[in-house]
């Protein structure tokens, strides 16, 4: 599934060390500004614990996680909307992924410069907010402009449109974000992702922390949680350069002391990953068997002949039905002929929404 995460924020916020900690990719990273242009794309694991404990029931030959797409994107600057900085290519870049995760710099240090001089990650969540809605606003304008024209010309759909997008003016000019804006039901849905507006993306604010306060924030961290009190959002704390002295240790039990060292019962990086899976909307169900346990991504909401398709084409197109375990009763029962034998296998049809966690075996005929 091709869906991504963009990394994006003001330069030196810690984006691209972000980036090197979570993603396979290896982006470079220095004290400057503009030290990333090319926006780096990398893929990672999604760690899940329920995979690993089917792997401990079933043995099997591999074990295959989910995996999720992080870009990161140059940093911005104000004016990036009349083409300051790397402007231009700074939003085209977010225009092309799904969600966005906002870095903002959360900690003092003097040996790292900040584009402004100094460190205020409520201004600086502003300049990236301003940027993006004056170029949402000329896109709607533009949008807006033509839809009344064809509305008045009898075109329903158009009508439809173009109250849409007078709802996102009106947020626009407010200083308000699109995802401000409620859609009323499927149709404007769908009218409202066509239009691949800037802020109407998720978005997670991650907030750049000093070592010290990796467990508990700190007064920065604090003002970005009022700042977004009204936003749908969500704020994630996380010490980036801790997180790459953690990356640096091989042992899984040497960096469990390091994070009890810390006070984290886990690494940041793993709280980001699955952040970002949940931002995109994503969903994971698992086939699991003596050859292979496997997680496979799915969006909220889509049916067993989707998820069959997302294994292969030819299970979609001659789906018949679908065998489902819930975790916990496989987890119970230790083995499929246990839980089958137990009446708790479920078969469900072409109806059925798969949910988090499902065991599935499908039956197709092409």
């Amino acid at each position: 599934m091709s869906l991504k995460c963009g990394i994006v924020g003001l330069p030196n916020v810690g984006k691209s060390t972000l980036f090197n900690c979570v993603s396979s990719g290896k982006a470079q990273s220095a004290n400057f500004p503009f030290c990333t242009i090319e926006p780096n794309l990398g893929s990672t694991n999604v760690p899940d614990k329920r995979l690993d404990t089917l792997s401990e029931i079933c043995k099997p030959q591999r074990t295959i996680p989910a995996t999720v797409d992080i870009v990161d994107i140059a940093g911005l600057v104000k004016g990036a909307s009349r083409g300051e900085g790397l402007g231009n290519q700074f939003l085209a870049n977010i225009r092309e992924c799904d969600a966005i995760l906002h870095v903002l710099r959360c900690f003092d240090d003097g040996n790292v410069v900040h584009v402004d001089g100094s460190v205020d990650p409520v201004r600086d969540k502003e300049v990236v907010d301003a940027e993006l809605q004056i170029k949402d606003l000329e896109t709607v304008e533009a949008r807006l402009a033509k839809a009344e024209k064809a509305g008045k010309a009898g075109d329903k759909e158009a009508k439809k449109l173009s109250d849409l997008l007078t709802r996102y003016r009106d947020a626009l000019v407010q200083g308000k974000s699109c995802r401000s804006v409620q859609t009323v039901n499927e149709e404007e849905e769908r009218m409202a992702h066509d239009l691949f507006l800037l802020t109407n993306k998720p978005v997670l604010y991650v907030c750049n922390v000093d070592d010290a306060s990796a467990s508990s924030g700190n007064r920065y961290v604090d003002a970005v949680r009022e700042a977004v009190k009204d936003e749908n959002a969500e704020i994630l704390v996380i010490a980036a350069r801790t997180e790459a002295e953690i990356a640096e240790i091989e042992e899984y039990e040497d960096r469990q002391m390091f994070l009890e060292e810390m006070g984290l019962e886990e690494s940041g990086v793993v709280r980001l990953i699955q952040a970002a899976y949940k931002l995109l909307g994503l969903r994971t169900f698992f086939t699991a068997g003596a050859d292979e346990c496997r997680a496979w991504t799915i969006r909220i909401g889509d049916k067993a002949p989707k998820a069959a398709g997302v294994i292969h084409s030819d299970f979609e197109k001659g789906f018949i039905r679908a065998e489902v375990i819930k975790y916990e009763d496989f987890v119970h029962y230790k083995s499929e002929p246990a839980v089958r034998a137990a009446g708790k296998m479920g078969v469900e049809g072409k109806e059925y929404v798969v949910q988090d966690g499902d065991i599935m075996h499908f039956l197709f005929n092409v």
